[in-house]
């Protein structure tokens, strides 16, 4: 008999619920909703109690909507599965009460997922087969990560960000060009018109597997502010930043890929919505691996991909009961450096 999972996730200021069906071993998405809260453009950056206040007014239609367009009941779910951190503690605590409360009601076990986790599986939603050993970079607002996954549930940290993450960056860029918010969709056009003839600097590019980029997001700035006509420089502005950035990614990708001896590179993270990351991944990994990047419903934040590492967890027989709680600053559980559960199970 076919199982059935509803998933949540409201770590930010998407509120997103999905089911997925199907075998043990072969889970299928049956509906995927996602609702984004367009009020923090207004701000330049989400604004934490805003985003708390709008997944309470909409997560409960949200579950309603996703369970209607996959045609089952609420009596039909399982088990639910749901973000308990990273991410912005208000929000964190809508969905994870939500979910205890639901499962409490339907008297269902609840499973916390690492939103990063999360990241980590979504490409098997459109790529089933794909299983470890590989090398995975988590590019988003809030975290760059480059790992080595050893096995589902087992992962080595590579490098990660000393100071501001990617998708950051790129925000702050936005607001530096006039952009607006989120930087990365509207830089990823402007570049599109421009050249490199800016040549910004690539950061730690030969040093370790680390990254920063708070002194590329200050050379911008300096470069801004040197314009004489910023609306002639600003495609160019943009083609540079993007470039180093994507620049400093592939290449130390490229470097985890010939230390493993992995031929899979998995992409993912709200920046790996970019097109242009892609393929400029893919092009750098010509001949070393193949990339396999979810597409960019799957790659921003998600209920899918939520339920599918839950999925994971809860086939190898993970419960929490109503002690689970969020956590914004949570560890990847199976870390190589932090091999603490990401939260308590019974």
């Amino acid at each position: 008999m076919a199982e059935v999972l509803l998933g949540i996730e409201t770590s930010c200021d998407e509120t997103s619920a999905a089911v997925l069906v199907g075998e043990p071993r072969k889970p299928e998405l049956a509906s995927l909703v996602i609702l984004s809260q367009d009020i923090h453009a207004v701000f330049g950056g989400v604004v934490p109690e805003l985003a708390s206040r709008a997944h309470l007014r909409t997560l409960d239609p949200v579950v309603r909507r996703a369970l209607a367009e996959a045609g089952l009941p609420l009596t039909a779910v399982d088990a639910v599965a749901v973000t308990c951190g990273p991410g912005l503690v208000g929000a964190l605590l809508v969905g994870v009460s939500y979910a205890k409360s639901l499962a409490a009601g339907l008297d269902r076990p609840v499973v916390g997922v690492h939103h990063l986790e999360g990241h980590l599986f979504a490409p098997t939603l459109e790529d089933p087969d794909l299983e470890p050993p590989f090398v995975a970079l988590l590019v988003s607002g809030g975290h760059t990560l480059l790992l080595e996954v050893e096995a589902w549930g087992r992962y080595r940290l590579l490098g990660e960000t000393r100071d501001d993450a990617a998708g950051e960056a790129f925000d702050k860029v936005g607001t530096l060009l006039g952009v607006g918010y989120p930087g990365g969709p509207a830089i990823e056009r402007l570049a599109r018109e421009g050249t490199d003839r800016f040549h910004f600097p690539r950061p730690m590019l030969h040093d370790g597997y680390d990254f920063s980029f708070s002194g590329l997001k200050t050379a911008v700035l300096h470069a801004v502010r040197a314009s004489v006509d910023l609306e002639r420089d600003r495609a160019d502005l943009a083609r540079s930043f993007q470039d180093a950035v994507f620049d400093v990614l592939v290449e130390k990708t490229a470097r985890a890929v010939h230390e493993t001896g992995h031929p899979i590179v998995v992409l993912g993270g709200g920046v790996a919505c970019s097109h242009a990351l892609s393929q400029h991944m893919a092009d750098g990994l010509r001949g070393l691996a193949r990339v396999s990047v979810a597409r960019p419903r799957l790659n921003v934040d998600n209920a899918a991909m939520i339920a599918r590492a839950g999925w994971f967890r809860f086939q190898r027989g993970e419960r929490h009961g109503l002690d689970l709680d969020a956590n914004p600053s949570l560890p990847l559980p199976g870390l190589e450096r932090d091999r603490t559960p990401p939260c308590p199970a019974t």
